[in-house]
């Protein structure tokens, strides 16, 4: 196999790959529009016509694996505040916040300074 054969291979994969992801969030897409007003549940803004492709399906736990049959995981928003909730939640992750549904990891509970004024005094 010539490094040409591998390249076009992974890059007809690639393709492939992005086809499948479009086809399902399209029929996530389709489900949500029709259960849901076309209104950006931020902002407030109403979408008809051509302007209705700037409307996207949030997924309210960030798991586009997470497409139950209800739409209770979907919110629609607006290509802005789409583009905002996801900015904020990866600020909240670089500070270490948590996502709904996260436990949070058990925190030390000893304090190995406890003992360190009575070490400074015998010092002295």
């Amino acid at each position: 196999m010539t490094p040409q054969t591998k390249t076009n291979g992974s890059g007809r994969m690639l393709s492939d790959a992005q086809r499948e992801l479009e086809k399902r969030a399209q029929t996530y897409r389709e489900k949500a529009l029709k259960m849901y007003p076309w209104i950006c549940g931020r902002c407030g803004r109403e979408f008809t016509g051509k302007k209705l492709r700037d409307l996207t399906v949030h997924h309210k736990d960030h798991n586009h694996e997470n497409n139950p049959p209800d739409g209770s995981n979907w919110e629609l928003l607006c290509i802005y505040c789409h583009d905002n909730e996801h900015d904020r939640q990866s600020v909240a992750d670089s500070y270490g916040a948590l996502r709904p549904g996260e436990k949070q990891e058990k925190i030390a509970t000893s304090n190995p300074f406890a003992a360190l004024g009575a070490m400074l005094k015998d010092k002295k």
